[in-house]
């Protein structure tokens, strides 16, 4: 079978593809020089074919509407690659609703994402105009990426607390600051987040948190903690393309991933590297 067709076997629940022209990515800059050009799903390809993964995620990269129509329109072209994307919109807008309501008649829009961890106010999310954009998001048939640091995991734990019925999956494991050895208030904010049945983590982004001369027992305390906290029923595998070109590329996460969930039985593996992004995501 066609792998890029394939509806089973595994999915990268969470990759990005962008073209500096559009200007729209204020956080890309020359300073990241190997990412900073343009990328695109022929240069993916090759490397989800040989990681055996038929399905992909395409996630927003810049704080803008155009980029969302930009990659639904990615998506469409993608000969069956792509089947679910990540957007972005200004919850906080008056027009949030209506803007969403548009954007959710594409049937490929499964997410929103809006790139909490660059605002300043750790409590944005609890926003009344906020608030009422979230409490819409179920009958939109959107769920929630939060991509979120520890600081903001407390106002993360309020706003499930609030929105009980909102699916939100967690991404890059809120991402720990692994470099320096960080591990409190990261485990038990993120613990507190997991205690909310709908939520969810997705196993990406970490290699890019920690040092430039990572090792495997440099990720595999907090690896095992994300396990500990969703279980493999809740964790989503995904690259962090090209953005893991920072810290050593798609194929060494990859096998970075197989080592550290090695154990687990292939059941539990399989979920975590296809089957639970196919079931949050709606891929099927």
């Amino acid at each position: 079978m066609n792998a890029s067709r394939a509806l089973g076997g595994r999915v990268d629940a969470h990759h990005h593809v962008w073209r500096l022209d559009r200007g729209d990515y204020g956080w890309l800059t020359p300073a990241l020089k190997p990412i900073y050009r343009d990328f695109t799903l022929t240069d993916l390809r090759p490397l989800v074919a040989a990681a055996d993964i038929g399905t992909t995620v395409l996630v927003q990269a810049a704080p803008t509407v155009a980029e969302t129509e930009f990659l639904l329109k990615v998506a469409h072209a993608s000969d069956g690659l792509v089947r679910a994307v990540v957007g972005w919109a200004d919850l906080a807008a008056q027009d949030a609703v209506p803007t969403l309501t548009r954007l959710a008649q594409n049937a490929l829009l499964k997410s929103i994402r809006p790139m909490l961890h660059d605002l300043r106010d750790p409590e944005w999310i609890l926003r009344r105009d906020v608030d009422r954009t979230l409490s819409e998001l179920p009958r939109l048939g959107l769920a929630f990426d939060a991509l979120v640091r520890t600081a903001q995991l407390p106002s993360l734990t309020r706003m499930l607390d609030r929105h009980p019925d909102l699916r939100v999956v967690v991404d890059h494991g809120a991402k720990p600051e692994i470099a320096t050895g960080m591990w409190e208030p990261w485990a038990s904010g993120i613990a507190a987040v997991a205690r909310h049945p709908l939520a969810m983590c997705k196993l990406s982004g970490l290699v890019t948190e920690a040092r430039t001369d990572w090792t495997i027992d440099n990720l595999r305390r907090y690896v095992d903690h994300l396990l500990e906290c969703f279980g493999p029923t809740r964790l989503l595998w995904g690259s962090d393309w090209p953005v893991v070109d920072l810290a050593g590329g798609y194929r060494i996460w990859v096998a970075a991933t197989e080592t550290l969930l090695a154990g687990l039985p292939p059941d539990d593996r399989n979920a975590i590297v296809g089957g639970n992004a196919r079931a949050f995501y709606d891929l099927d």
